[in-house]
């Protein structure tokens, strides 16, 4: 019995973009409550965490999807943006899926596509291939920019005039 049907790039984005629906839904329910009631502050914070790891995992399955599905730059972009606004990934994925812009496997070897022989898709292709460095990568990728972040901290503290 073959494992492979289980992660496919159409399986992947959708669980993706309905968890980052989901996110958003327990994100904007804790400011709800912190603004109706009295709430530990750290409700929020791991509420926040928990959506900022899901917003990020999003953008490099986007990203991934995107590149296997060939879907050009600029809507690898756009895919990658509407996690920004609230449940926009569940419409894009429909629509990405009802035009089978999702359907296929991981391209794992040279399909004869005039981008075949770019060091860009033999890079990809080698990583596709060796799957678990491929997922360690993308989750120290992840970390990476999420520890950043947390360093950073929140959005409204960025600029120097609010330190």
């Amino acid at each position: 019995m073959a494992t492979t049907t289980k992660y496919t790039p159409r399986n992947l984005f959708r669980v993706f973009a309905f968890a980052e629906g989901v996110t958003w839904t327990l994100l904007l329910a804790g400011l709800a409550l912190r603004a109706l009631f009295t709430t530990p502050p750290l409700m929020l914070t791991v509420v926040g965490g928990i959506h900022g790891a899901v917003f990020l995992g999003y953008g490099v399955i986007a990203a991934l999807v995107g590149v296997n599905q060939r879907w050009g730059f600029w809507k690898i972009v756009l895919a990658t943006a509407l996690a920004v606004v609230p449940y926009a990934t569940i419409p894009f994925e429909r629509s990405v899926d009802k035009k089978n812009q999702l359907n296929g496997n991981w391209r794992k070897t040279h399909e004869g596509h005039e981008n075949d022989d770019h060091w860009f898709d033999r890079l990809y292709r080698w990583f596709i291939n060796r799957p678990a460095l491929l997922a360690a990568v993308l989750v120290l990728a992840v970390t990476a920019i999420f520890a950043t972040l947390l360093l950073l901290g929140p959005p409204g503290g960025w600029s120097e005039s609010d330190r």
